[in-house]
């Protein structure tokens, strides 16, 4: 059966990429086309993700007034790109959708887990609030229905997935520089990845950088190490446990892999990447990197 929440988060790739490139509603479909074959493969729900987008998008207008009378304190222009979009798919569920097929709590948690997964910290609230509203105001249909959902997973209880990732730095001309990627979200975060079973940690960062951005990395120091939830489309709830390096490369070339997610990845002066648009949880280890190397510099 296929899974709808993996069709979801492709369609609301699709609409952010329509989003943020202004995109035609063909081009759009195209791009649904695309997105699907990458993380969709097989195609055996695209008749339900084309469905989905074709009436978001016919019904964009009037989504987007429900959007500003649910939160008059925040124009449509104003909101994250992602967050808009979780909402537009959300609403469109929830208002037009076949409640015996989406019913209204369902469309809401989808949306909810959606935000959660793509947006920022506060974003699940932001749509949750939002969409909470105009549940009310529908009467809250399906409020007295039994919830068949199974009882979430206590944290300990979760499987754990352990990765690594890096803070990496280059030395050129008298300046420091560092390499991030970028994501289709519009957000620049450092270069991840999954351990291998019996893999160490120091032998899994320079694995990874160098599958994903080509760079060969000497792993300088532990940097920290951060947990969160996340939502495995076939696998459920999992714990994420990511311990981070501090690492050198030489200044060269940076080539991003092909993968889903990413789609940029460059070098930047350590000076001006302190201010661009990282994700809440990284900029920490970010700036203790930077600290690092300061403190480095300086002795």
């Amino acid at each position: 059966m296929a899974n709808r929440h993996l069709s979801r988060s492709v369609v609301l790739q699709s609409l952010f990429e329509r989003d943020v490139r202004h995109l035609s509603a063909p081009a759009t479909k195209e791009a649904l086309v695309r997105i699907a074959g990458e993380f969709a493969p097989g195609g055996s729900d695209l008749s339900f993700m084309e469905g989905l987008l074709g009436g978001i998008i016919d019904r964009e207008k009037d989504l987007d007034l429900v959007i500003e009378k649910a939160a008059p304190e925040w124009p449509i222009d104003r909101i994250a790109p992602v967050d808009r979009n979780v909402l537009r798919l959300g609403l469109y569920e929830l208002l037009f959708a076949d409640r015996s097929v989406v019913p209204a709590k369902v469309a809401i948690n989808e949306a909810i887990e959606l935000a959660k997964s793509f947006g920022g910290d506060h974003s699940g609230r932001f749509v949750n609030g939002v969409l909470g509203a105009v549940y009310k105001e529908l009467g809250e249909p399906g409020k007295d229905e039994t919830s068949k959902k199974k009882k979430d997973v206590p944290w300990e209880e979760m499987p754990q997935e352990r990765l690594v990732g890096a803070v990496v730095y280059a030395r050129n001309g008298g300046e420091l520089y560092l390499a991030l990627v970028h994501d289709i979200f519009g957000h620049w975060t450092l270069s991840k990845g999954k351990l291998v079973p019996e893999e160490t940690p120091e032998d899994g960062v320079v694995r990874k950088i160098k599958e994903e951005i080509g760079l060969d990395i000497t792993p300088i120091e532990r940097l920290g190490e951060n947990e969160y939830v996340a939502s495995d489309p076939k696998e459920g709830k999992k714990r994420k446990h990511v311990i981070f390096f501090l690492a050198e490369s030489p200044f060269m070339e940076v080539a991003l892999a092909k993968k889903g997610g990413l789609d940029d990845a460059r070098w930047f002066k350590v000076k001006d990447a302190i201010d661009l648009n990282f994700y809440e949880d990284m900029l920490p280890i970010v700036q203790k990197g930077v600290q690092k190397l300061s403190q480095t510099i300086n002795t």
